[in-house]
């Protein structure tokens, strides 16, 4: 058997696949982003949150054994727990892998499981970008739900994304809607989130996940009060998102 070609630098097949797929929709993405040798070998990372479920779905149709990734921060709320055991199940997905922070270090560097009360960014550090940038050490991209609308951080997003020249991130859903969320979600009689409906459109850890008052950001009960956006699983430029972006800098 002939030895695979060796991928070119994250940035060229990153450029080549935004200019290749720029005019496709979501489901061609992400159907070329699991087929094409530019990406590699992928993974979808889920967090089972609160439209979590279209792209499980849509992997579901597509193929199944796509490996999923669901980092389990052991700060969860017990819903997200059972939420996730029961959508694989129903979409028979046959490769999720349940990621967990590393034992010997939550007992060095968390014991009493408060450091997310002086320290988020560390927090965040230790039980979901170690956890997932391990777990990730096998693929050349990862697929995430991540779309422009969500908030200034993610305006300007692209399909394909360069993490850091480490590998490539795939946003097939960059470009949709809030309403072309639900009205797949309608379409497909997917099974929503317990917890949205009781006021937490964006779901993250227990501790740090507040209800969402009428006409606020979705993204506002996450990490209410402080100057931070994102966990660290997502970085701008390589650097990781704590607020707006500068104007003119592309997230």
């Amino acid at each position: 058997m002939p030895l695979e070609a060796p991928l070119a630098p994250v940035s060229e097949r990153v450029a080549q696949l935004n200019r290749r797929y720029r005019h496709h929709g979501a489901t061609a993405v992400l159907e070329r982003a699991l087929a094409d040798p530019q990406v590699g070998r992928i993974a979808l990372v889920s967090s089972f949150g609160a439209e979590s479920v279209v792209l499980l779905h849509m992997i579901s149709v597509m193929d199944r054994t796509t490996p999923v990734l669901f980092l389990d921060t052991e700060m969860l709320f017990p819903e997200t727990l059972e939420y996730q055991a029961d959508i694989a199940e129903k979409l028979g997905l046959t490769d999720v892998r349940v990621i967990h922070p590393d034992r010997d270090a939550l007992a060095r560097r968390d014991p009493e499981e408060l450091l997310h009360q002086r320290d988020t960014d560390a927090c965040c550090a230790l039980r979901k970008t170690e956890p997932l940038n391990a777990a990730l050490g096998e693929f050349d991209a990862w697929i995430t739900g991540r779309k422009r609308f969500q908030g200034q951080t993610r305006a300007a997003l692209d399909f394909f994304e360069n993490e850091d020249d480490i590998r490539i991130k795939v946003n097939p859903l960059a470009h949709w809607a809030k309403e072309d969320v639900q009205e797949y979600m309608l379409n497909n009689r997917l099974p929503r989130h317990p917890l949205v409906s009781r006021g937490y459109p964006s779901i993250g850890c227990l501790p740090c996940t507040s209800k969402v008052k009428p006409g606020e950001d979705e993204r506002a009960g996450r990490w209410r009060g402080q100057d931070k956006e994102e966990c660290g699983i997502h970085f701008v430029n390589g650097k990781l998102v704590r607020g707006p972006l500068p104007q003119g800098e592309n997230a």
